[in-house]
This record gives C-alpha cells, structure tokens and sequence, in this order.
C-alpha cells in the first residue's frame, strides 16, 4: 500500500461532475425512472442518447426538459433484438459521434408475474415469467454487448446498471423480478471484471440498487386503486424503511452522478443501495 499523498485541488472535484462534452446512451429513457435521469444529465452538460421501445417522449418529459431538448436525441430501440442495438449504436455514433457511457435502465415487473391470493406461484404463466427475466436480464446483457464492444475498441467508457433492493432481499410475491434483478447485480460484477482484465481497466461497469419509489410498475402493490391510500404492503414498507417514506427521483442522481464521473475512477464491480436504510434495518 502506497502512503505517498497525491496533490489534489479541490476545484477539480466540481469538474469532475460537468458533464459537457460527454455522451451518455441510456435504454428505457423515455421510461419514468430513464426521463429523470436524462432530466439530471443534461442539467450537468450531457449529450444523452434515448434508446426506447417508443419513439417519442412524453409531452410531460418534453416541457420539463425545455431548452435542454436540444442536447436529446432519441432512437428507437428494442433492447432484446441485437440487430435493433447494433443498428441503434451506429446511429448513435454517426449522429454523436462518440460514446462515454451506458445506462441500463430499461426493466420492470408485470402484473401477471406476481403471486397474489388468486394467483398462486405455481400458476404463474410461462411466459409472463420469461417476459420478465428477459427484459431484465437479456435487457441489460445484450445493450452492454454492443456498446460495451464500442468501449473495448476505444479504450474507455461506462456502463451503469439498475439492480433493485429485490436483489439484496428477495420480496414476497414478486419471485421473477426479485431473481432476475439478482441475475443484474452478478452480471454487473462479473462485467466489469471481463472488461477491466480483457480490454481495458478504464472500462467501469456498477449499478445502482434503488429501494421503493413510487411507479407506474408497483403502485397496485403499493397503493389502493380506488382510495389512493397505502396498501399493508405499502404500509409495511415505509414501516421498515428507517427514513420513513418512499424515493424521490432526485435521490437517486448523487449515485448515478457519482458513478459515471471520474469522481468515482477507482470504482468498479459495486451496486450501492440506494433505499433509504431499508437494507440495514432488521425489523427490530
């Protein structure tokens, strides 16, 4: 261990965060968790890259970005099909003209994977289960297959993907998400030692491991539809959550920031919790 103390100005810790001249591609960000990441990217400097299934953003997302629309480009991507990927990566570098990072954000869960009282675990369908480990796992390796072959070729780059607290502590009823968000986190280590030992060690791969925000995917197990008030499942959570409530978007930027910047260029094969203590708590 070296105990030599390197010289270092404080100003350039604020450098490291502006993100101008850097391109980012994330997939699923035209998604509700994807539009508040690019939100945050592109109030750093960001050129961001949307790869969606959909074509076009939400009306929401487009006001909110405002001025910040023209540093967005989006392409539309099917994250499962390598030659929708590899025809997307061509674009994005023929229209961008490089690549620095890679989110992995396209995922989520369905209804009709999730055990309840009239869908018992052995009945849960065939393909409903398959749905979601694709999505989730084959949604997050086949991305990193292109692009991160962009990134062996030039040397460098980024890839971030999105774990879950499922994948720390699996949850009841939801088993397909709960393995497949399992299956994110040891590729994300596994990725980032193949890409370090192989190519190069200025290739990073991490993840972040979001708790319960409130979303599109989760808010019937959440939230009661007819009255809005929490579920006892809702309740049971923000119960063993010592912060005592759900995410917000914006808790998840300082992570995803700090990932993608040379902040953290030392880092490598981790997924921080991002759960508000959920993680740490025992229940007692």
């Amino acid at each position: 261990m070296s105990t030599q103390q390197s010289s270092f100005d404080l100003a350039e810790l604020t450098k490291m965060y502006n993100f101008k001249g850097k391109t980012v591609a994330i997939t699923g960000g035209a998604g509700v968790l994807g539009s508040d990441i690019v939100y945050a990217l592109t109030g750093c400097g960001a050129e961001v890259a949307i790869l969606d299934i959909v074509s076009e953003l939400h009306p929401a997302t487009i006001e909110r970005l405002g001025e910040r629309l023209k540093q967005v480009s989006v392409f539309k991507c099917n994250v499962l099909d390598r030659e929708s990927i590899a025809k997307t990566a061509e674009d994005v570098m023929k229209r961008l003209g490089k690549l620095d990072c890679l989110i992995n954000a396209a995922g989520g869960n369905k209804p009709t994977a999730t055990t309840s009282p009239e869908l018992k675990f052995f009945d849960l369908p065939a393909d409903a289960l398959r749905w979601v480990f694709e999505l989730n796992v084959m949604g997050t390796i086949l991305p990193s297959q292109i692009f991160g072959k962009v990134m062996a070729e030039q040397g460098y780059g980024t890839i971030l993907n999105i774990s879950s607290m499922n994948a720390f502590r699996p949850l009841t009823r939801i088993a397909a998400y709960s393995a497949a968000k399992a299956a994110v986190s040891n590729f994300t280590q596994w990725l980032a030692v193949h890409m370090a030992q192989e190519y190069s060690p200025k290739i990073r791969v991490n993840a972040i491991a979001p708790g319960f925000f409130l979303t599109d995917q989760n808010r019937f197990l959440l939230t009661d539809k007819e009255t809005g008030e929490w579920t006892a499942r809702g309740k049971t959570i923000v119960g063993h959550t010592p912060m005592g409530r759900l995410g917000e978007s914006k808790d998840l930027f300082g992570g995803v920031l700090w990932l993608l910047s040379p902040a953290s260029e030392f880092v490598t094969g981790i997924v921080i919790p991002i759960d508000g203590g959920f993680s740490a708590f025992s229940g007692v």
